[in-house]
């Protein structure tokens, strides 16, 4: 696999859990098409690793940076105000402490105390939170086991979410994407499928089928799921970005050269602007 494209199966976990706005072109949702979706995940590697423990704290789990002791200070005052509080005030502060935690770049910390949220609390805007952070968490997780476990957990949370209300089409796309490496990668495809049926304008169910027709090198289909984006909202720059890779991939370069130098003035994530960077010189080679 190329290194542009193990870049971009790198940051799309990163990138699909963001909000998108919906686009109003219309996309074709053909029965055949679920069928070559197989193809899709054929090439997505299986979890065959055992799930992390349920009683593993977030302090073992998480990666990133260490707490400055600023932040130290910031996470311990808030740890304490929640383990003190009661009814009310303990949502109000675990909400905080999982935001904190959150900014921080611990994820799995975030994510357990979203989760004792949505049990003191089992709302619909708390289960949502709750999933929306373990699939953040299970998108920046590099150990096989670890985001096997983080994506059970994700799904427990969306699931509920989804059973209280069935319209939760985000929901529904991030957790398609769990399924992707398991032993049902299937299922996942025809979560997204069904998203596309009841929106077929969807953006992030179409972002999120791009994806996948890349990590199978169906490039020129991931090109045209991207257009489908862009056609609707042209400053999407991620998936532009995305479509910049794939017309790489099919060797249009000026094409490229023109949607990564777009992508290059309107997006500011360093990260992107590397992989830029590396496309470009791959162009001139």
């Amino acid at each position: 696999m190329k290194k542009s494209i193990i870049l971009s199966c790198v940051l799309a976990l990163a990138l699909v859990g963001t909000l998108y706005s919906l686009p109003k072109v219309v996309v074709n949702t053909k029965a055949k098409e679920v069928d070559t979706e197989k193809s899709e995940v054929a090439a997505a590697p299986g979890a065959s690793a055992s799930a992390t423990p349920a009683s593993e704290t977030p302090s073992n789990m998480h990666d990133g940076a260490t707490f400055s002791p600023e932040q130290q200070k910031q996470v311990d005052q808030q740890r304490s105000g929640f383990n003190q509080a009661s009814g009310k005030e303990k949502i109000t502060a675990g909400l905080k402490l999982s935001d904190t935690f959150a900014k921080l770049q611990k994820f799995d910390s975030a994510a357990r105390y979203a989760e004792l949220v949505a049990q003191l609390s089992p709302s619909v805007e708390h289960v949502t939170r709750a999933g929306d952070r373990y699939y953040e968490a299970y998108g920046f997780a590099v150990d096989e086991a670890k985001a096997k476990a983080l994506g059970n957990k994700t799904r427990e949370f969306y699931g509920k979410a989804i059973e209280l209300n069935p319209g939760l089409l985000a929901a529904k796309a991030n957790m398609a994407m769990t399924y992707v490496n398991t032993e049902n990668p299937m299922q996942g495809i025809l979560m997204l499928r069904e998203v596309l049926d009841t929106d077929p304008t969807n953006e992030l169910a179409l972002f999120n089928l791009g994806i996948l027709s890349m990590r199978s090198n169906q490039y020129s289909k991931a090109s045209d799921r991207f257009k489908q984006i862009l056609t609707n909202n042209p400053k999407n720059t991620k998936a532009k970005f995305y479509l910049g890779l794939t017309l790489v991939e099919l060797g249009q370069k000026e094409e490229a050269r023109k949607v990564l130098a777009e992508v290059k003035k309107e997006e500011k994530d360093p990260v992107i602007q590397q992989a830029i960077v590396e496309l470009q010189t791959r162009l001139d080679n």
